[in-house]
């Protein structure tokens, strides 16, 4: 992996805070890299994938919970927020946080690549999702990222976070089985994934 280049961030996590609670309700933000970014809405099969993924975690490991959409504060080096698809943590674990929680407890970080449009924004999400938030989930040492990517279609699991970037990367087209790696520990049958790979 290329060295972080240092730049100069847009404003302080502060501000950002300050930002993202004042944003309107369909306006996710997130601070990465020192950016300010938009997550997109998601479409319905984006809910879909999310939602299979949670029955999958809660049928095989119920003492835990894919948590939607949760803020966690990630990537040291940055100072970062982000809003995993989900975050895979055991139960309760966010009681008694904040909007922006400690990830020290958060096993697994998943995204669901979105389908843009425009040119630019598929530039955008695809530094997003592939790049700023990987880097700022190994960062901050969550356990697994699990990359749904629906333009691939694929799943990419990077595991063993260690000083900032992810060891182990694997990658299994939509209809593989693709085991998800202790302490997560699920193994997931993927073929119903070719139904909402739109």
């Amino acid at each position: 992996m290329a060295p972080r280049t240092s730049v100069r961030p847009q404003m302080s996590v502060d501000e950002f805070e300050e930002l993202a609670r004042h944003a309107p309700e369909m306006v996710r933000l997130e601070f990465m890299n020192g950016k300010v970014q938009v997550k997109p809405v998601p479409d319905g099969s984006h809910g879909e994938i999310v939602m299979w993924l949670l029955e999958q975690c809660m049928h095989q490991r119920p003492d835990l919970r894919l948590y939607p959409e949760r803020g966690l504060k990630v990537d040291s080096y940055r100072k970062g927020r982000a809003r995993p698809d989900g975050s895979l943590a055991p139960r309760e674990n966010f009681v008694g946080q904040g909007e922006w929680a400690e990830p020290t407890e958060v096993l697994m970080a998943v995204e669901v690549t979105s389908h843009d449009t425009d040119t630019d924004t598929d530039t955008d999400t695809n530094r997003r999702d592939r790049i700023d938030k990987r880097d700022g989930y190994a960062a901050a040492d969550i356990s697994v990222y699990l990359l749904v990517d629906r333009d691939a279609p694929s799943l990419t699991v990077h595991a063993e976070p260690e000083k900032g970037e992810y060891r182990s990367v694997t990658t299994r087209p939509f209809g593989a089985v693709v085991e998800l790696p202790d302490p997560v520990g699920i193994t997931l049958e993927t073929e119903k994934l070719k139904d909402y790979a739109e």
